[in-house]
């Protein structure tokens, strides 16, 4: 069954006029399958009945004049998306002029399309996997009845559809149980909310420098598991040693230091690539300085660096700036005359966008005036800071999807690990986006080509990797991550399970 997605600029521009809005909203995008989630049936009733729409409503032109629901989905007073062909609706809204009309209208559009994208979503989805039987097909279909039904604030309806959701969401079950019981946390938490009050926290660079012994061993078991982080890694480093050829001094500015990650896995490979260089290459010496606010952990990676980098013959330097990324200052970081300087960040940056660009904006910004020779940006390659909940509820759901097929693949089912990593990593992750707004919503990912117009209006250009070969061979011969894919995207590389995207690197210079 063909359908229409909305474009990405709708999800990811939560700032566009009601002109850009309007001429966004009738672009749309060829559909794709879910293919790690149960499918419901086309003829199936359940999800007619909770997202009903006329047949005519396909008509986009017709739909931008007869449009009457709400613009926010969080309004308290609205409990259900629809569309109808009431004549009367400008009169309902006096004091308003025709700009205002249109903006209104726009935003009531986009609400309405967000949720049919779920609907659609939901009917193409793909059984992979041993839960694609009707009990399958039944914990989908509650999974969505259940985030629209918190969407709307219903707590009642929403109450009942979590009690059945956690009888049936096993956290040792098949990879879409185990998922589902994540986003079940994650709607159970957004619903005891407050209204209007929906997860909101003091701000904090990213979801690790609040982390426990437990989210510290579950990050370390998705290094060691999952090719995500090490793809950016390797990656990262071999576009970092070509920016350093024939060089003696260099300079890496660690946004975040991989969250802290024990041993500074990255730097170890980089430090072996200096090392092992060819012959007429000359002597080298390298300064790294970490950004973040977990002094005590850089400060011990900086010190095993140390060690190792003698080893190895290597004159190193290491210094942390104990801050944040948007209160980091250019008198902050020290840029010696005659150094190669990088900027390098992993998984970090997604943590600085907001609703608004200002954040993010200033970040790329100041990075800008330290003249870089680049800008290295590793991050999750999903749709997940979208202004409406169920859109981005459904895009989370296929994404995560994706990742807990692939450890389904990779560990064992009762493997502990298995579980640590899921549920103190992962579920981390999905509940922060499914539960949180505001300040507390850090889990802001994106797609690349988000990512390529942000950098592209802050002054960067694209600088195209040539690493493919290299990364294509790197992941052959790690064969415990059969079933992952690598493509090329504009001169970016992305790591994908069975073609669908998770991790994507992209180079900047100025």
């Amino acid at each position: 069954m063909a359908q229409k997605y909305l474009s990405n600029e709708v999800y990811n521009n939560e700032n566009c006029d009601a002109e850009s809005a309007d001429d966004l909203c009738i672009s749309a995008m060829a559909y794709y399958p879910f293919p790690y989630m149960p499918m419901l049936e086309d003829n199936d009733s359940t999800w007619i009945d909770i997202l009903s729409f006329p047949d005519e409503t396909r008509d986009h032109k017709k739909l931008r004049r007869t449009i009457t629901t709400f613009a926010d989905h969080e309004s308290k007073d609205s409990c259900c998306i629809g569309r109808s062909s009431s004549s009367s609706s400008l009169s309902s809204m006096p004091g308003q002029n025709f700009r205002d009309h249109i903006s209104t209208y726009n935003q009531r559009y986009l609400a309405a399309e967000a949720v049919e994208e779920a609907a659609a979503a939901a009917a193409m989805i793909n059984a992979e996997e041993e839960d694609g039987s009707a009990d399958g097909m039944k914990l989908v279909r509650l999974l969505i009845a259940c985030a629209e039904a918190v969407a709307c604030r219903d707590r009642s309806h929403a109450s009942v559809l979590l009690s059945e959701l956690r009888a049936n969401a096993l956290v040792h079950g098949s990879s879409f149980q185990r998922v589902a019981s994540c986003f079940v946390q994650g709607l159970a938490g957004r619903l005891v909310q407050p209204f209007g009050a929906v997860g909101f926290a003091a701000p904090i660079m990213n979801i690790m420098d609040v982390s426990t012994e437990k989210k510290e061993e579950a990050f370390s078991l998705v290094y060691e598991n999952c090719p995500n982080i090490k793809f950016g890694h390797f990656v990262a480093n071999a576009t970092i040693l070509e920016a350093f050829e024939r060089k003696s001094f260099f300079h890496v500015v660690d946004l975040g230091m991989t969250l802290g990650l024990a041993h500074g896995h990255q730097w170890r490979g980089l430090i072996d690539g200096l090392a092992n260089r060819g012959s007429g290459q000359p002597l080298c010496h390298l300064r790294i300085t970490s950004v973040g606010l977990s002094i005590d952990r850089f400060q011990i990676i900086g010190d095993e660096l140390k060690s190792y980098a003698k080893r190895m013959g290597i004159k190193f330097e290491f210094s942390v700036v104990k801050c944040n990324l948007e209160n980091l200052q250019p008198q902050d970081i020290k840029v010696f005359e005659g150094e190669v300087l990088v900027v390098n960040s992993i998984l970090q940056l997604h943590c600085v966008v907001k609703e608004s660009r200002g954040a993010l904006n200033s970040v790329l910004q100041l990075i800008y005036k330290f003249s870089p020779r680049l800008l290295v940006l590793v991050e999750q390659d999903s749709s997940h800071n979208g202004p409406f909940f169920l859109g981005r509820f459904m895009e989370a759901l296929h994404y995560y999807s994706a990742i807990f097929d692939s450890l389904d693949t990779m560990l064992p089912k009762y493997d502990t690990k298995r579980a640590k990593t899921e549920q103190f990593y992962f579920a981390e992750e999905i509940k922060n986006i499914v539960s949180c707004e505001g300040p507390a919503r850090v889990e802001r990912h994106e797609k690349v080509d988000q990512w390529r117009r942000r950098l592209s209006r802050a002054g960067f250009q694209a600088a195209p990797i040539k690493q493919m070969a290299q990364a294509k061979q790197w992941l052959g011969e790690n064969k415990a991550f059969e079933g992952y894919t690598i493509m090329e995207d504009k001169g970016s590389l992305v790591l994908g399970w069975k073609s669908r995207p998770i991790v994507a690197v992209s180079c900047w210079k100025c």
